[in-house]
């Protein structure tokens, strides 16, 4: 009953926040491969500006343009035919444009309208197209400032951009074994100070009650002072590790997940940042080690090919072979 006690206080002091009890009725992951949180939150009002914003700041770079230029376009799209529901007389001036379409001047005369670059001779003619004018040349430069913002917002927020290996892996280490998966800075701004914190949560049967758990697993090292090319970051699997004696089967049983915080100092912006990821079950690699990412440079200082981050060699079942530096606590 006693250790029974402690298990229960353990797990509830290292839940990381989720609540015990909320924990157990969680099923899948608590973290997305992405390291965004599964959980939501019901009963608030929509927040679309608010989920809107994040998502224009996160979203990639090819995407936001694709979606900003496409928003555009629609959005003239329906002015023109707005123009064009009116009738051939909503404008007038439209014939030096050579263009025998009526939607395609209309088109014309929208973005001119929109961007304020000017509309050739082109007027309106009733009030109602005259009243869509006003409206449009009032919606354009606030789209526009809001645009702006948006780029501003994503050109100079602090973040990292840390990329890990694709699956963590179960690697011989120092006569034993220990679970690793690595980490490189995606981005030419310098990281330092970073901090590494590994928890896991699988499901227990404590006194034949399944439950589950949440612990925090010891690291060969938990901080680096410089970070400029990669970091190993292992967890030896001692007597004194969660996942002594652990095999495939059982991570799957316990529907295992691996919570990763890695926390720095950006330089460029001199703040602090963080990311978040997770390796379920099946994204841990068994008897594997991963493959050397050194390369030879021209001058002779340290280099490493990023791309080869996430690749690992197969070992004998069983292996205990002692790994060479870089394939364990590796950190450079």
């Amino acid at each position: 009953m006693a250790a029974q006690s402690f298990a229960t206080a353990s797990a509830t002091e290292s839940d990381l926040g989720f609540g015990r009890v909320a924990a157990q009725a969680v099923r899948g992951r608590f973290l997305s491969p992405d390291g965004h949180s599964t959980a939501r939150k019901l009963g608030l009002r929509g927040q679309r500006t608010e989920q809107f914003y994040l998502r224009a700041l996160n979203i990639p770079w090819p995407r936001f343009l694709l979606l900003l230029v496409g928003g555009v376009l629609l959005l003239n799209g329906l002015f023109a035919l707005g123009y064009r529901a009116l009738g051939p007389g909503a404008l007038a001036g439209t014939t030096s444009l050579g263009l025998d379409d009526p939607f395609m001047r209309a088109f014309v005369y929208s973005v001119g309208m929109f961007t304020t670059s000017g509309i050739d001779g082109m007027h309106a003619v009733g009030p109602t197209a005259h009243g869509l004018t006003v409206a449009q040349s009032l919606l354009g430069p606030l789209v526009g400032m809001i645009t702006l913002g948006l780029i501003v917002a994503r050109l100079t927020r602090p973040r990292a951009a840390i990329r890990f290996s694709e699956s963590a892996v179960i690697a011989p280490y120092e006569g034993g074994r220990a679970l690793m998966f690595r980490i490189v800075n995606e981005l030419p701004s310098e990281l330092t100070d970073v901090t590494a914190s590994v928890s896991m949560t699988w499901f227990e049967n404590i006194e034949g009650q399944r439950e589950r758990n949440f612990h925090q697993l010891a690291l060969e090292r938990n901080n680096v002072t410089f970070f400029p090319l990669h970091w190993t970051i292992v967890h030896p699997i001692d007597e004194h590790s969660p996942l002594r004696g652990v095999t495939p089967e059982r991570l799957r049983r316990g529907e295992a997940e691996i919570l990763i915080l890695i926390s720095a100092h950006e330089e460029t912006f001199s703040t602090q940042v963080s990311v978040r990821h997770s390796y379920a079950w099946d994204e841990v690699t068994w008897d594997a080690k991963f493959t050397n990412v050194f390369i030879n440079s021209i001058d002779d200082t340290l280099a490493i090919d990023a791309e080869r981050l996430s690749r690992f060699d197969r070992l004998p079942e069983n292996s205990t072979r002692v790994p060479a530096p870089d394939e364990g606590a590796a950190i450079s």
